[in-house]
């Protein structure tokens, strides 16, 4: 979310608001259209409890799914550098290609899945390097203690990375069903409309702007905060971004020439095959 856009949206809504209870009160009898103010405001605060504790519930949610996503993306670059490691242990030929499919698969998250969980269309894709891993393997055979060793860890950090890129794949598509904001936008239009029935010709203009004023500015920000959670994936302040894969790739390149210096990964800067 762009902080400037999201503070616009919320005074922009807050003002039309504010400006259609002043131009009620014009009309509005004195003391508001209820002639029973206690009662109504009773009736006010079950709406707004209501609304709030659903609210709290869903913001709980995504939440949640923000953090998962997050988390899942620095357990995959960690276990993408601890898979670099183990492939040092497989017999020479085949280390060599999997260093170089690592590299790959850590260029791919990032300037190939990244854009496309950004627009919401990563979907049921797949890593193209994580294939190409898994058939390397499939045809390595381990003869000494060590690479047997080696093979068998490499198996649980597969494991680990795909329920790692799982969890933060899931986020990409958002966890709030359409039917929710449905709702949740419906409950807040009914409030907006009985607040204006709060409306107090006998009140100053400035206290009816502050009474709806209020109500309306923290709506919409809880509203552009819950949609901030739902989509994680984007530039803006806050967003889920693919820092540690890029300090994984940072790493892999430091250490190669060290550990494999003759590696050439077989694909592109943007991790394309070539």
């Amino acid at each position: 979310m762009n902080l400037v856009w999201g503070a616009l949206v919320v005074a922009a809504v807050t003002a039309i608001a504010v400006a259609v209870m002043l131009a009620v009160r014009r009309r509005a009898p004195e003391g508001s259209y209820f002639s029973d103010g206690d009662r109504a405001s009773g009736v006010f605060g079950v709406l707004a409890t209501g609304f709030s504790v659903l609210l709290g519930f869903i913001v709980f949610l995504a939440f949640t799914s923000y953090d998962q996503s997050r988390t899942g993306a620095e357990t995959e670059a960690l276990v993408v550098i601890q898979q670099l490691e183990n492939a040092q242990l497989f017999p020479p030929a085949a280390g060599k290609v999997l260093t170089g499919q690592l590299l790959c698969y850590a260029r791919n998250v990032v300037h190939e899945e990244w854009p496309r969980m950004e627009h919401g269309t990563e979907g049921d894709s797949v890593n193209p390097w994580a294939l190409e891993m898994f058939d390397t393997v499939r045809h390595v055979q381990p003869k000494t203690a060590s690479e047997q060793s080696a093979y068998d860890k490499w198996l649980d950090q597969t494991s680990t990375r795909e329920e790692a890129r799982r969890d933060r794949v899931h986020g990409a598509v958002g966890v709030i069903p359409s039917p929710l904001w449905f709702v949740l936008f419906f409950i807040a239009a009914v409030i907006f409309v009985y607040m204006l029935f709060f409306a107090d010709s006998g009140e100053g203009a400035v206290t009816q702007a502050l009474l709806m004023g209020a109500v309306t500015s923290v709506i919409v920000t809880l509203l552009l905060l819950l949609s901030f959670l739902d989509s994680p994936f984007h530039s803006g302040l806050g967003g889920v971004r693919p820092v540690a894969m890029e300090r994984t790739m940072r790493v892999i390149d430091s250490v190669l020439p060290s550990i494999a210096p003759d590696v050439a990964p077989p694909c592109d800067a943007a991790g394309r095959p070539v």
